[in-house]
């Protein structure tokens, strides 16, 4: 029986370990939490919706196996993106210069360094890198393997 206490002892330990992680507030488990703030750790949200930056609905994920791609691009100022779709939800974000999106059918927006959007999918669309200022933006794909992220359109 003495090879039970210590047993017993580490469930009891981990319960209470549990019990305890489970009864914090969400913020205090979420990033930018009160444990953060106390070490000097800065939490910023960019970007975070249900919409793509047109307004329209987000897509539902494919239920497959998930692929995530980080790209870096850069686009040299007054170059014009040739029309292409998104078939996969993703985000960026603008670390250097201004970028005006547009969308075939109509409607442009402006992004600048350091604002977020998320992007449009299967709508067909274009981006362009304001004169006098190249471009690098970052983007997150959330895909699966095999489904490329951008498809140009004829």
């Amino acid at each position: 029986m003495a090879g039970i206490q210590p047993r017993t002892a580490f469930v009891s330990a981990l319960l209470a370990l549990l019990a305890n992680t489970l009864l914090q507030s969400p913020a205090a488990l979420a990033h930018g939490g009160s444990k953060e703030k106390a070490l000097g750790i800065q939490v910023e949200t960019l970007a975070k919706s249900t919409r793509e930056w047109d307004g329209d609905t987000l897509p539902a994920y494919p239920r497959s196996q998930p692929e995530i791609q980080i790209l870096r691009i850069t686009i040299p100022a007054g170059v014009t993106l040739p029309l292409h779709t998104h078939p996969v939800i993703n985000a960026a974000v603008i670390t250097k210069g201004r970028l005006e999106v547009q969308l075939k059918g109509g409607g442009t927006r402006e992004f600048g360094a350091g604002e977020a959007l998320i992007e449009v999918v299967n709508t067909v669309h274009s981006g362009r890198a304001l004169p006098g200022s190249e471009v690098e933006v970052i983007v997150f794909y959330a895909g699966t393997p095999g489904l490329p992220v951008t498809v140009l359109t004829p």
